[in-house]
This record gives structure tokens, C-alpha cells and sequence, in this order.
């Protein structure tokens, strides 16, 4: 079966999707991408995505996902550290990326879809033209090499970032095989399926849902610009959409519509949706249930590791607040400060083993990370406990991070951004909870003798040093901040006052 892929409702034929993918692969080898080397990629959702990514398989090469909100100075740290040979990307989000802002790798650009935005007549200045340059190439003739994936990157304990790269192990199946049996064992595809998502693809999970789709062969991917709750409706009742990525994000928006747009739309194609990230609030899921049957999984999952487990509607309905049995092939240990296991019921840290998306190492860390390791078991700071029948509950998140939005966001980074603000004397980054986006950013500040300063002034100091998305939506002004014997920053008391009575802790 001949599978197409869409954007934006047009269709590219699988042919035409490979050929774009080869001759981008000579564009690649031609400035010196090879083995191991990085591309990164800084692009909106587009088709064009996903082609860079089957391009950098041809040569072996990772590709670092960077997020469009980043400021110059964020991407130009993981470009870095990535050792990145150049970059590819949209035109209005290339703008910034010049050699005053200390970019000097080349700079690959295509005119921003006009579905994004009102492209600009030319490219920026001093940077090459992509789609001149994929034109011009003719197709790479050599076959694929090993598949590297995703160059992840998180910020560590102190906000600097920190690149998750998978460990090219010989003795192991190619990862592009293991991605082929992902669409089928967590996406549950079967041939003709049509799975759907408008979630950034520089966000993990998406891109590698996409990119498992792309590699099974058999299915079809819709790529849509952006989200919006009565488009995504439409597009799911014109295309016979029968998967989807969805979070609660998107979820709560959906629940929001008027019932007239909600009636409006046939959906009954839609037969799986999941989700990760954010926890689901129960409200929502089950108003999402009752509207479109018992149809969406929920997974738990970190870069470092992978998709660790999934849960279905049926077994959310009887094991209420938990993510899951871990997939097929894994384990899961519960230990304690000393690393010993803890019996059923009994919460400590989460520590995983799921060989099939191998083994990985830090580009750098914050220190020493044997505390992370147990054996082949790796942990990333969760809190949880399995139950009898080994479906597991998070109850914590150790390491001090906020998710909103299903986009992670470390505390540390914006504490050190924010310290530098003249009227601050110390201050301190935690999350609280938010009905659409899972949580929210909460500063809390102690200003220096005699100064003053408001939410409007933080979020202007901010606007220039982080992305939006990581800049304080509330402030708490506070005469000290409580401390800890140890003199540290007591975060769970300015978190108690907007926790109690939620039902979820993250």
C-alpha cells in the first residue's frame, strides 16, 4: 500500500516525499555533514520536517530539534554544544540567528509557510536558499545508513543545557526498525491508518510519533500548521483522521467550543488519541471520554528514556491516576535514597530499563550521575509506586521542573536570569497548576531594600534573555523567603498555598 503525507492539506506522494528527502541528503553531505555529526533544525511544522529528518538518516547524522520560541542566546548555546554543522529553518525564525547574535555555522532558510505567517519577500540576509540549494542537488544514490534520531536537549539542575544523545550500539537492531514496531505496538497502526497532529514538532514525542508513522510505511501522516480546536474537528471528519497526538492542552480547548461546533463535525473515524506530558486533569478526561468514546491512551515518558508505559481509557476508568504498565520488553524498579527496592504500594524513586530505545549519554552534565543509574535502570527524578498488578503511579517529581504545555521547564534558568534584575534580591521558580496548560510559572521574589517591582516589570526584563513560554505568568512578593536549615530556598512552602486541594501534586 502506498502511503502520502499531508500539510496543510496538501498532499505529497511517498515518491515525492523520498526524492525531496535524497536531494536534501546531498545538500547535507555537500557542506560536510557525515556520520554523527549534528543538523539542527529550527522550523514550525511543516512536511519540510520531516523530509530533514529522513535526510539525516541517509548520512547518519542527528538532528537537534530547537524551539522556535528560544531567544538567539538559548539556541546558540545548544548549537554549541551540539557541535551542530549548520542549521535549517523557517525565514522569520532564521532572522535572528545572525553572526552579531554569535551564530557561525551556515544558516539554510525556506520562506515561513503563509499558513504561519505573512512570509517576507526574501531571505535574510547572509543565508543560503534551501529550497535553490535542494533543486539544484540531485538525489543521493547511496541507501540509508544507521538512523541516530533525535539529539534531545534539556536543561540540567542549573538551567545550562544538555544534549541526550542515543548510543550507536552495533550489536542492536537499527533504531529506524524499533520505530517501525513502535507504530504498531504503542500507536496500535494498522494499514490505511491516518494519524494527526498539530503539536510542535521540536517537542519529542510528536516528532517521533510522525516519524514512526513515516517509517511503517503503511499509514498516512497529516501534519497541521498549528493547533485550533474546530479546525482540528474538521480536519479529523475531511481527512478521516484515525489517530492523533492530543494533550490536555488541546483537550480543554476542544471542551470549550459551543455544542453547536461540536455537533457539527463527524469524528467517528477517530478511533486513538494519546497523550504525553502533562498529567491529565479527571475532569477532562472523562468529558473526553464521554464525547468521543474510550479511545485515548495515555503515556508516561522522558527523552533520556523513551515512551515508558501506556494506559487506555478502560484501564484509566479502573486504576484512576495512574500512567500505566511499562512496554512490553521493560522494567520498572522502586527504590529508596539507598537504592533499595520498596515493596507494592510504596513510593520512591522511579528508576526504567527499556532496551529498545538503547541507551544514552549527556553532551554534558551537572555533575556526577551515578545517582541516576541502577544497573541498566536509569531514573530522571520522578516519584511513584507500582501497584499489584504493576501499573504505576507518579505521586513526585523529584528534580525541580515545571511542565506547561507539555514543554519542559527548569526553574534554574529562569532564577539565574532573574537575579540579575537590579531591583531583586533573591527570588525563586516553581510551578502551580493550570486548568489548560498543566501548570504555570510562579515567581516568587524578594526585593532589595527600598526597591519595588511588579509582574509587567519581571516579564519585560525577562522578554529579552528567555523564551516566552519559560517568562512568570504571577509573582509573590515577599518580605523573605522561607529557608531551609541548610539555607536553601524552602520551594514546597510557596508551592503548599497553590497545591492544596488539587488532585495531582504535578
Amino acid at each position: 500500500m502506498t502511503s502520502a503525507l499531508y500539510y496543510d492539506g496538501k498532499k505529497t506522494d511517498r515518491d515525492t516525499f523520498e526524492h525531496r528527502a535524497k536531494c536534501f541528503a546531498a545538500v547535507l553531505r555537500d557542506h560536510g555533514v557525515g556520520e554523527d555529526d549534528a543538523v539542527a533544525v529550527l522550523m514550525y511544522n511543516d512536511l519540510t520536517y520531516l523530509e530533514i529528518i529522513e535526510a539525516c538518516r541517509y548520512v547518519g547524522a542527528y538532528y537537534v530539534t530547537l524551539n522556535w520560541h528560544a531567544s538567539a542566546q538559548e539556541i546558540q548555546l545548544i548549537l554549541d554544544d551540539s557541535e551542530s554543522k549548520l542549521v535549517v529553518g523557517h525565514s522569520d525564525l532564521t532572522e535572528k540567528l545572525t553572526p552579531e547574535s554569535g551564530v557561525s555555522i551556515p544558516v539554510l532558510s525556506l520562506l515561513t509557510p503563509a499558513a504561519l505567517s505573512a512570509s517576507p519577500a526574501s531571505l535574510p540576509a547572509g543565508q543560503d536558499d534551501l529550497t535553490a540549494l535542494m533543486e539544484a542537488s540531485p538525489p543521493i544514490t547511496t541507501p540509508p545508513l544507521r538512523f541516530r534520531s533525535l539529539l534531545a536537549y534539556t536543561s540540567g539542575s542549573t538551567g545550562r543545557p544538555k544534549g541526550i544523545r542515543r548510543a550507536v550500539d552495533l550489536s542492536r537492531p537499527d533504531p529506524y526498525e524499533t520505530y517501525k514496531a513502535l507504530a504498531v505496538v504503542l500507536l496500535k497502526l494498522t494499514p490505511g491508518d491516518r494519524f494527526y497532529t498539530a503539536a510542535p514538532l521540536y517537542h519529542s514525542a510528536p516528532n517521533a510519533l510522525s516519524n514512526f508513522t513515516v517509517a511503517v510505511g503503511f499509514a498516512e501522516v497529516y501534519i497541521a500548521p498549528k493547533f485550533d480546536a474546530e479546525s482540528f474537528l474538521a480536519d479529523v471528519e475531511r481527512y478521516g483522521i484515525t489517530h492523533c497526538y492530543i494533550v490536555p492542552t488541546m483537550m480543554v480547548r476542544l471542551l470549550k467550543l459551543p455544542e453547536a461546533v461540536r455537533q457539527k463535525y463527524d469524528t467517528s473515524t477517530l478511533r486513538f488519541g494519546i497523550s504525553t506530558g502533562s498529567a491529565w486533569p479527571r475532569d477532562v478526561k472523562k468529558a473526553m471520554i464521554n464525547w468521543f468514546g474510550p479511545i485515548f491512551y495515555e503515556s508516561y515518558g522522558a527523552s533520556e528514556i523513551g515512551f515508558i508505559t501506556l494506559i487506555s481509557s478502560e484501564e484509566a476508568q479502573r486504576k484512576p491516576g495512574s500512567v500505566g504498565k511499562i512496554l512490553e520488553g521493560g522494567s520498572i524498579k522502586i527504590l529508596d535514597d539507598d537504592g533499595v527496592e520498596l515493596p507494592v504500594g510504596e513510593a520512591g524513586s522511579i528508576f526504567v530499563d527499556l532496551p529498545q530505545f538503547g541507551d544514552f549519554t549527556y553532551s554534558n552534565s551537572d555533575g556526577d550521575l551515578k545517582d541516576q543509574r541502577y544497573g541498566k535502570h536509569a531514573t530522571v527524578g520522578d516519584i511513584g509506586y507500582l501497584d499489584d498488578d504493576n501499573y504505576l503511579f507518579i505521586s513526585d517529581r523529584k528534580k525541580d521542573m515545571i511542565i506547561s504545555g507539555g514543554a519542559n521547564i527548569f526553574p534554574a534558568e529562569i532564577e539565574a536570569a532573574l537575579i540579575e534584575m537590579p531591583e531583586v534580591f533573591d527570588c525563586a521558580i516553581f510551578g502551580a497548576p493550570h486548568a489548560e496548560f498543566g501548570e504555570t510559572v510562579v515567581a516568587a521574589v524578594q526585593c532589595r531594600p527600598a526597591h519595588e517591582v511588579t509582574l509587567d516589570a519581571v516579564q519585560a526584563f525577562l522578554s529579552t534573555r528567555l523564551a516566552k513560554f519559560k517568562i512568570p505568568k504571577k509573582l509573590d512578593i515577599h518580605v523573605q523567603l522561607p529557608r531551609e536549615d541548610s539555607g536553601k530556598i524552602f520551594k514546597q512552602h510557596l508551592r503548599a498555598s497553590y497545591w492544596d486541594g488539587v488532585d495531582r501534586k504535578i
